[in-house]
């Protein structure tokens, strides 16, 4: 255990590093950060983290830098998250407010995680398989064509043309409407589809034909998992700025973001806003991506998640600060969604 002033020389080390991007001396951390103590002790406070690991020195004659297991007692222990300004809330607020659909919400999310951050930003878009219905509609078209309208609990909005032998009457489609909305308002997708399936057999044999078209065609839109591995991503330009953090080459970092996969993977399995991940170094589930660390949440209703989203960035970056404007923005994401 790290009594209190070695703590406190290893938040002055992290905090000089992500700031001046060098090694930092004891007599810099003394000036620096008012430590109330000799240089002579700070080299002792410094030795100690370094034979405990938190620490380590680059180069001969060098000062010392921040090692992953330093980061992570320095988030885990010593962060103090960083209050967004007034400023800053209201500009997440009133970018938000602007959005005119879900997908228009996930944009504007990633590219003002990344502004916030001047990290690369990564926002997965809702998960159908966690929605529920929050209505169905069915709008004739010219001919036999029906428009078949979901719209989910996330905002989501799924919109499918079903090609019928014979043009439905008014007083059918409002009985499969009402019948549907019935079955399946606040239902999960998944269970919802399930429930499709009885309403075929609850109408007479000469309407069969098209129900069966019509909740065919919602089976497949309920069962659509295609959005579940969608992600948005913002701020790559920013990684230019962090070159020299990447151990051996920044190319890993950008293969990794042109696999959706990979992706969702860096960003874990949220299934409550209220927790944030932070994966540094070496926790991070790929070799190539060691030199980078992961802040991430989910944003969705209070109870639940519907989706992840964080930012990716070079081990040496600012904690509080990221940590902060990542839950803010989720908590707005949720709150836009849920009052669409």
């Amino acid at each position: 255990m790290l009594d209190e002033r070695k703590l406190s020389v290893l938040r002055a080390i992290v905090e000089d590093y992500v700031a001046r991007q060098e090694p930092v001396g004891s007599r810099a951390l003394v000036a620096r950060y008012g430590l109330d103590v000799s240089p002579a002790t700070v080299r002792n406070d410094m030795a100690a983290l370094e034979d405990e690991g938190f620490i380590a020195q680059p180069h001969t004659s060098a000062g010392r830098i921040p090692t992953d297991k330093g980061y992570r007692l320095f988030v885990d222990k010593l962060t103090t998250l960083r209050r967004l300004s007034a400023p800053e809330r209201r500009a997440i607020e009133t970018f938000l407010e602007g959005a005119l659909d879900v997908d228009d919400v996930v944009q504007r999310s990633v590219r003002m995680l990344a502004q916030l951050t001047h990290q690369v930003a990564i926002v997965q878009y809702p998960s159908l398989t966690r929605s529920t219905v929050r209505h169905v509609e069915f709008v004739p078209l010219d001919g036999s064509r029906l428009l078949v309208v979901l719209i989910t609990s996330s905002g989501r909005v799924d919109q499918r043309v079903v090609e019928l032998d014979e043009t439905p009457g008014e007083e059918l489609l409002a009985d499969l409407r009402a019948r549907v909305g019935a079955a399946t308002f606040g239902q999960r997708l998944p269970d919802a589809a399930m429930l499709l399936a009885d309403l075929i057999d609850a109408f007479g044999p000469t309407d069969r034909a098209v129900v069966t078209s019509v909740v065919t065609t919602l089976t497949e839109a309920f069962s659509d998992e295609r959005s579940d591995e969608r992600v948005a991503v913002g701020g790559t330009s920013n990684l230019a700025r962090f070159g020299d953090d990447f151990e051996t080459s920044i190319k890993p970092v950008l293969e990794a973001l042109e696999e959706h996969v990979v992706l969702l993977r860096l960003l874990g399995e949220a299934t409550t806003p209220s927790l944030l991940t932070v994966r540094i170094g070496h926790e991070v589930p790929y070799e190539e991506l060691t030199a980078t660390s992961v802040v991430a949440t989910g944003y969705g209703t209070d109870e639940e998640a519907l989706a992840t989203m964080g930012i990716m960035g070079p081990t040496r970056m600012d904690y509080p600060g990221t940590m902060a404007a990542v839950r803010a923005v989720a908590r707005y994401v949720g709150r836009t969604l849920s009052e669409g």
